[in-house]
């Protein structure tokens, strides 16, 4: 009999009396993951949206995933008005949180546990800088926000557009001077649809593993200069077109079968 056969046998009885408690268990864990946590978020910020927010007035996009010159990025939340696009980035976090508007990192802060994340802002400012870029939009008639759901606090002041759950909904209604047609609305509706990636498990799949290689990059040595992605030599380039024109980047010397990229800080 082989170890296999041997360990069936002893846990059986158990699994057979304690199915139920094992099932409960593994959906505790789930539920608790950094997946779920996210779409929990996500929901609560559609939530607030549906019930506070006329749709006559608000159109509400979610997880809208917009295609970049390096791979894509993934926005929350995008509700257009004729008061300005308003570009969400949800954060379902407990504890403390640390932080400013300039810092690089934020802090959260769990009883003796302290762990850094990427500063909120900055993480929605290319979302708002691709999607203003994708729309030709002026600026001043988008707003970048960010909402903090779950059991968090601040410990430090922050921005009047990093709010709490539905605080999110009065940084909207504050806003009441029309800056946008009803045309321009609907050309903006018209273009965010036709723009973003089809919204399905294959597209987040996909940049979750784009976003994984941006990190993965970022903790490589400084002099380790090959690709990413299949290991050749990275090769100095120059942006032909697009908003980065006439700028640097290392590009992978296997293109175009390889189209890793790499952005010079």
């Amino acid at each position: 009999m082989d170890i296999n056969q041997i360990l069936i046998q002893a846990f059986a009885p158990l699994i057979s009396v304690y199915w139920w408690l094992i099932t409960l268990l593994f959906l505790l864990a789930f539920l608790k993951s950094p997946f779920m946590k996210g779409i929990l978020g996500e929901f609560l910020v559609n939530l607030a949206a549906k019930f506070f927010l006329d749709k006559n007035i608000y159109r509400l996009f979610k997880n809208v995933t917009l295609p970049t010159e390096d791979g894509t990025t993934q926005i929350d939340h995008v509700i257009v008005s004729r008061y300005g696009v308003f570009v969400i980035e949800t954060k379902n976090m407990k504890g403390w949180i640390f932080g400013s508007s300039q810092q690089k990192t934020w802090t959260q802060k769990i009883y003796r546990h302290t762990s850094k994340f990427q500063n909120p802002l900055h993480q929605n400012y290319k979302h708002t800088q691709t999607l203003q870029s994708a729309l030709e939009l002026d600026p001043e008639k988008m707003f970048s926000l960010v909402v903090f759901v779950g059991d968090s606090t601040f410990k430090t002041p922050m921005p009047d557009n990093v709010v709490y759950a539905v605080g999110y909904i009065r940084f909207i209604k504050s806003k009441t001077q029309p800056i946008i047609s009803d045309s321009q609305v609907m050309a903006i509706c018209d273009k965010i649809a036709s723009g973003r990636l089809k919204p399905s498990l294959k597209t987040h799949r996909e940049h979750v593993r784009h976003v994984k290689e941006i990190v993965e990059e970022k903790q490589r040595p400084i002099d380790d200069n090959s690709c990413t992605k299949c290991g050749k030599p990275m090769v100095l380039r120059t942006a032909r077109n697009g908003d980065k024109q006439g700028k640097q980047f290392w590009g992978c010397s296997g293109f175009p079968k390889c189209r890793a990229v790499r952005q010079i800080s």
